[in-house]
């Protein structure tokens, strides 16, 4: 039996990391076998073009080539990882996968997003996660949370207007996939966004 695919996306300081741990062990803990991983990365070539998009010492790269390297890493991601994963009956969690080209390139970098349609059918086909779970934090909590971790990334060193057109494109994804995307309040303690995702989970189980 094919595994199940869970991906977690948000705009940053939404708390992805801490939930990204529970639905782990929630996960493990009912007896799957489970691979967890992140995008971009997850490979050993994904992991270098991590390093590379999140460079803020690099000078600003073309939004188009930003838009190529996020596919290359994912590409490399689906073939060695993703995919093998479900094949053998195991579960996939992913911090996040191409919801995030959608909100990040699509709606902040204003790249078209029949472009980004057209990479997606040819680079991964048909793959689409059994469920995403989408942490939802105003602008103001993300800029003072990502404030207090520090020595920001390239992403994280945007203006708030690019990120006021990533979350405003997340909101978008999740209207437009509501039987796919759970959106969830992380504003709320953590105990219950916990509990939102695990009534979520266990549909699932």
């Amino acid at each position: 039996m094919r595994g199940k695919f869970i991906t977690l996306e948000g705009i940053e300081g939404s708390g992805k990391t801490t939930q990204l741990e529970f639905v782990t062990e929630y996960i493990k803990k009912a007896g799957k076998e489970l691979v967890c991983t992140r995008e971009p990365g997850g490979t050993l070539v994904g992991e270098k073009i991590r390093d590379i998009l999140l460079d803020h010492q690099l000078p600003s790269m073309h939004s188009d080539t930003e838009l190529m390297l996020m596919f290359a890493a994912r590409v490399e991601h689906i073939r060695q990882v993703i995919e093998p994963a479900l094949s053998e009956g195991k579960w996939v969690v992913c911090d996040r996968f191409y919801d995030a080209t959608y909100a990040y390139q699509g709606y902040g970098r204003d790249i078209s997003l029949q472009r980004i349609d057209e990479l997606k059918e040819f680079s991964i086909g048909s793959l689409i996660p059994d469920r995403t779970f989408l942490l939802d934090v105003s602008l103001d909590i993300s800029m003072q949370r990502v404030t207090e971790r520090g020595n920001k990334d390239r992403f994280e060193n945007e203006k708030i207007d690019f990120y006021t057109k990533v979350r405003e494109g997340y909101l978008e994804i999740a209207k437009q996939n509501s039987a796919r995307v759970c959106l969830v309040n992380a504003e709320q303690a953590i105990e219950d966004v916990q509990a939102e995702i695990q009534l979520s989970l266990d549909q699932m189980l």
